[in-house]
């Protein structure tokens, strides 16, 4: 834990927490997971239903409503330490312990070079006890035996070859516990590129009694204590091998242990082959379904060819539960209206939101009224996100000083909370895994305009307006399917709702195409496909192939380990985004939204309820992101990519700046002028189309539409909230759409 660098002026909350459910009912019991960052203290913890978010000095007042309950009052909290870092637990055996030789061949890619650090590859290992005996890389990268009774300096045995970070090594080594005997023997595996590594062996002695495998682990070893892992190895494992015996002869034998890595790849268990059933569990959930040593870019599906994907990935950042025990719990009343929640944590003058949502009782559900579908898939893609905080081209990127919230600040000092998708590994990778079974710091009433609480906004709004509505989640819809919004007759999405697994596609047409209404209010939405785990406490991500991404998945590595589905963009998938909503993403800029100007579609008798009491030919030049409706990222129709036929363009927003780019998926050959200023595809386009069930679509094609339903000086009574609530009475409306005319 660390202490607060940014002084008295940036206070940071010294208690921080998660709940342990996103998407509850009235009855249900919660379980808060808190902790204090250093030292254990008091806090002052309450229940708060979330109305508004903190949208700046020109936005309307944050406003949260306290929810009186047992857990009002001050607690004391303790600190609890979070496991971080992937590796490989082996089952404790007597067999085991009581290998007085043995020989160890496994096949090793360092994902980083000399790390100054020892990194254990396999062992039994107890780093804060400074005992065990293990086969490591040393601080320099090199392989090494390490033994130490605890009572004084470890035993080394050290090979003088350091590994090249990137490149495929096998590795076999030798100990005899009674006479001290040990073998180092390294053998570069070729691949296409040309290199001048050499095999490289030696054999030595370690004095002193060695210890036994106790606590066997590959890849890193947890502290006693709790806490990240520790000689923590960043890279790729496979086929680890163990036999009995210290002879040189006895690697053709049959082995004593075989951990096949190419078995249950979609598992967390990894099977041991061998006679004695050591299976291991990997923890932190490391990444699967990656290139092994034998692939050769014939197959691109690990399903196909498992022995080609037969490793494992291991990262430092790994989290899959931060393993902290429940402190506080809650019983949510039966009373309880649908909506998004907190724990409020207040602390030396701060506060830290732990945030739940809240479904109506079962059978309370508002029948043929309206539902909210909060984004948590994408809340979770976006959960901890690091990148804006480094230093490089985030000014660039977004055209201003990014703006960080206070609470932003935690994570340079929390690394082992873990990442968001958009960030990557200490060696370069992608982050492909996410959870809400840890702090998440940016998901916050208080952060940032963007996702959560752009998406407090319109629940606000929707307040203000009188319209009742109900929280589903994309958890639930996960879940359940068509059968979480089937009570709904109209259905609102939030600002961002960019991540999607197929089972809340499948699910989400499925209602329309029984009559539902669904209203898209933002841009760059059903973009990324994600897979759920953990009963949807984790998503799956690989950014494959193409698309506007942080970083780029390997070649051959673009199918989820955990479902074999092919990742990436959802249009890649076949599931393109205009044939469900009409529009598409086309481009992002972030200095500064635009407006719509009205098209001859607004006034077709289709959709003339939308524009009703509007006779603004301009809607939108203002907005609290970025002054306007049209901004941050835009989706527009193609027809190539399944826009309706019969799709009305009702408004087209103009006026962007160079800072807006066309997404680089719409750009075959990169080329000047591809912005605002000079390309026609910088636009979002406010679109409208029935459904053959009776139903209908509306999609604003713009992240920043939410922003504008307030607007300063006027509040939500503006033309874009008015046409927003036009829309969602219409769709409210028991009448069905009936088909477009012929020929649309």
């Amino acid at each position: 834990m660390s202490g607060n660098p940014y002084g008295d002026r940036l206070p940071l909350p010294p208690v921080v927490g998660y709940a342990g459910d996103w998407s509850l009912r009235p009855g249900d019991e919660l379980a808060f997971h808190l902790s204090a960052r250093e030292a254990p203290c008091d806090c002052a913890a309450s229940i708060v239903r979330l109305r508004v978010a903190d949208t700046g000095p020109d936005g309307p007042p944050y406003l949260e409503e306290h929810i009186p309950s047992p857990l009002d009052g001050t607690h004391r909290v303790a600190v609890q330490a979070t496991a971080a870092g992937s590796f490989l637990r082996i089952e404790p055996s007597e067999p085991l312990a009581a290998l007085q030789a043995f020989a160890l061949e496994l096949f090793v890619r360092p994902g980083l070079g000399p790390t100054g650090r020892p990194q254990l590859l396999f062992g039994g290992w107890a780093a804060e006890a400074g005992r065990g005996l293990a086969l490591i890389l040393d601080e320099a990268g090199r392989p090494a035996w390490i033994a130490s009774d605890g009572k004084g300096a470890p035993r080394r045995f050290t090979l003088e070859s350091p590994l090249r970070a990137g490149c495929w090594y096998g590795l076999r080594a030798r100990l005899d516990r009674k006479g001290g005997a040990v073998a180092l023997e390294l053998l570069p595996l070729p691949d296409r590129r040309p290199d001048f590594r050499r095999p490289a062996a030696a054999e030595g002695r370690l004095d002193g009694p060695l210890p036994a495998l106790e606590r066997v682990t590959l890849a890193g070893t947890p502290p006693e204590s709790g806490g990240p892992t520790a000689w923590q190895f960043q890279g790729r494992l496979e086929a680890p091998r163990l036999w009995e015996g210290a002879e040189a002869a006895v690697f053709d034998s049959q082995p004593f242990a075989a951990w096949d890595f190419a078995e249950g790849i979609s598992a967390e268990s990894v099977p041991d082959l061998g006679p004695h059933g050591l299976h291991g569990h990997c923890v932190n959930r490391p990444k699967r379904a990656v290139r092994g040593r034998r692939w050769d870019g014939s197959e691109q599906d690990w399903r196909d060819a498992p022995a080609h994907y037969a490793a494992i990935h291991f990262h430092a950042e790994d989290i899959a539960d931060a393993g902290w025990a429940p402190t506080l719990r809650w019983r949510l009343p039966e009373e309880l209206r649908s909506g998004v929640y907190a724990l409020k944590l207040e602390a030396a003058g701060t506060a830290y939101h732990a945030v739940f949502f809240v479904r109506p009782a079962a059978g309370r559900e508002r029948r043929g009224g309206l539902a909210f579908l909060a984004s948590t898939a994408t809340y979770l893609a976006y959960a901890n996100y690091r990148r804006r905080l480094l230093p490089g081209g985030a000014e660039l990127f977004i055209g201003a000083l990014p703006t960080v919230d206070p609470v932003d600040l935690l994570l340079p000092l929390h690394p082992e909370w873990g990442a968001s998708t958009y960030d990557s590994h200490a060696d370069g990778g992608g982050v492909s895994f996410s959870t809400r079974k840890r702090p998440i710091v940016n998901l916050q009433p208080t952060d940032r305009l963007w996702n959560f609480t752009l998406d407090l906004l319109i629940l606000d709004w929707l307040e203000a307006e009188g319209l009742d509505y109900d929280i589903v989640t994309d958890e639930d819809l996960a879940r359940e399917g068509p059968a979480a919004l089937a009570p709904y007759r109209c259905l609102l999405t939030g600002s961002h709702p960019e991540y999607w697994s197929t089972t809340m596609l499948d699910g989400l047409e499925s209602w329309l195409g029984e009559g539902g209404r669904l209203i898209y209010l933002g841009g760059n939405g059903f973009y990324w496909r994600v897979s759920h785990l953990d009963d949807c406490a984790a998503i799956e991500m690989r950014r494959a192939e193409d698309g506007t991404r942080a970083w780029a998945e390997e070649p051959g590595e673009y199918r989820h380990q955990s479902d074999g589905v092919l990742g990436g963009l959802l249009q890649r998938c076949g599931r393109p985004p205009n044939a469900l909503v009409g529009i598409g993403f086309v481009a992002q800029g972030f200095d500064a939204s635009a407006p719509y100007r009205r098209l001859p579609a607004a006034d077709d008798p289709r959709c003339a309820f939308a524009f009703e009491g509007i006779g603004e030919a301009v809607i939108g030049d203002f907005g609290l992101a970025g002054g306007g409706a049209a901004g941050l990222e835009l989706d527009a129709t193609d027809p190539a990519r399944g826009t309706p036929a019969h799709a009305l363009v009702l408004a087209r927003s103009e006026g962007h700046s160079n800072a807006y780019q066309v997404v680089n998926e719409e750009t075959l050959v990169a080329a000047p002028g591809a912005d605002g200023f000079y390309d026609a595809r910088v636009r979002a386009e406010l679109t409208f189309f029935e459904h053959p069930g009776g139903g209908a679509v509306f999609s604003t094609g713009s992240i920043g539409w939410a922003g504008s339903l307030w607007r300063p000086g006027v509040g939500y009574g503006n033309p874009v909230a008015r046409l927003t609530g036009n829309v969602v009475r219409r769709f409210l409306d028991p009448t069905p759409f009936p088909p477009p005319p012929e020929g649309r």
